[in-house]
């Protein structure tokens, strides 16, 4: 891991002159289970369980056979639930705070070597933009998407994750996104607790299964 790590960092410092394959670029699906949350957000506060789905494009950096550009574009449900351990009978144990959006991460992909079945790593920026969002059982009339639960139109996130390749072509990856973006810019103004003044961060822990075509 700390050498793929290293030679990550060296390629993305040689990002701006890496010589990028778009003739050569193959496409593929993918999809896969989301495990997200909320932080500083609603309270109670647990985690959803929701999916990803879409299609991706596996672009050639440089003359090797390991470097690689992996824009996608997905559907992608995160958000949170209510379902904290500690609050099970109480006002918004029940709560579905669902943010589904249209997801296009950019991601920096190096597999540890060049061999046809390998492990690769993946880093780089997930830009988020809001296309539903639904709240019910809420524990707070507030957190309502007409009052001051709207989530934002836009969010974006750093991701960064590890994964398998099977002949380059049938790929499993395992992600984690953490939101740089404050989803809830509105819920800033409650005052509810010491929390609610803080950003909040949506993070999403993601399984996802690959098909690229030849």
């Amino acid at each position: 891991m700390k050498k793929f790590l290293l030679t990550s960092a060296l390629s993305l410092s040689a990002l701006s002159f890496a010589q990028i394959d778009f003739s050569s670029t193959r496409f593929g699906i993918t999809a896969g289970g989301n495990y997200s949350r909320v932080k500083n957000a609603h309270n109670p506060s647990g985690a959803r369980f929701a999916f990803q789905g879409g299609v991706l494009a596996l672009i050639p950096m440089g003359g090797a056979n390991q470097f690689y550009l992996q824009p996608e574009v997905v559907y992608y449900g995160a958000g949170e639930s209510g379902k904290d351990k500690d609050a099970k009978g109480i006002p918004g144990y029940d709560a579905m705070y669902a943010n589904n959006y249209i997801s296009v991460p950019v991601s920096f992909k190096g597999y540890f070597s060049e061999a046809e079945s390998e492990f690769f790593g993946l880093i780089g920026p997930r830009f988020n933009f809001l296309i539903d969002q639904k709240v019910k059982n809420e524990s707070r009339e507030i957190y309502r998407t007409d009052q001051l639960g709207k989530a934002a139109s836009f969010n974006f996130a750093i991701g960064a994750g590890i994964g398998y390749s099977y002949k380059r072509q049938l790929e499993l990856a395992l992600k984690y996104d953490f939101g740089v973006s404050n989803t809830y810019p509105n819920l800033d103004e409650t005052k509810i607790d010491a929390n609610s003044a803080k950003k909040k961060s949506e993070q999403v822990l993601s399984l996802s299964l690959s098909y690229i075509f030849e």
